[in-house]
């Protein structure tokens, strides 16, 4: 092999050797955007929720500040019952797809990124879409009291 060969496979070599240095830089920032933003918590156990959902919470409402402030996790098709917050909730949706629809109101679509500011003293609901989960970091107002939990949301009113 002359010393032209040799040359051309050393570029070669480099090239190859420098797109596989990117390619895996680009996994891995790839996998870094989609590792969670805070983790999952606690599975939760009670029965305000169907379905599956976990519950990490980030702030407790204390005397000097009266917002709570949590991460759920909503598997697909899990879904919060009818609640109302006497205060008030924003919601920040970080990740997937979800619903949250206000009574009497259509059920609304709530993709990543998104925020849902939800009134006081309106019943409502918040979940995972039937077929992805959702992540929400929910800022709840505990000034006037704790949230009012009412009936199930049906299947029916679930998949409207």
């Amino acid at each position: 092999m002359n010393i032209k060969n040799l040359w051309v496979l050393f570029l070669f070599g480099i090239m190859a050797f420098s797109c596989q240095q990117q390619s895996q830089s680009e996994q891995d920032t790839q996998s870094e955007s989609q590792e969670a933003i805070f983790e999952k918590g606690e599975k939760i156990t009670n029965d305000n929720f169907t379905g599956t959902a976990w519950l990490n919470n980030l702030i407790y409402a204390d005397s000097v500040n009266q917002n709570s402030v949590g991460c759920v996790t909503f598997e697909p098709g899990a879904r919060t019952r009818w609640h109302i917050h006497p205060a008030g909730q924003i919601i920040l949706a970080l990740d997937g797809v979800g619903y949250y629809q206000e009574k009497g109101s259509p059920k609304v679509i709530v993709k990543k990124g998104e925020v849902v500011k939800c009134p006081a003293d309106i019943p409502h609901w918040h979940g995972a879409s039937a077929d992805t989960e959702f992540v929400q970091v929910a800022i709840t107002g505990r000034e006037n009291g704790e949230t009012v939990w009412l009936e199930e949301v049906t299947d029916e009113e679930y998949y409207q």
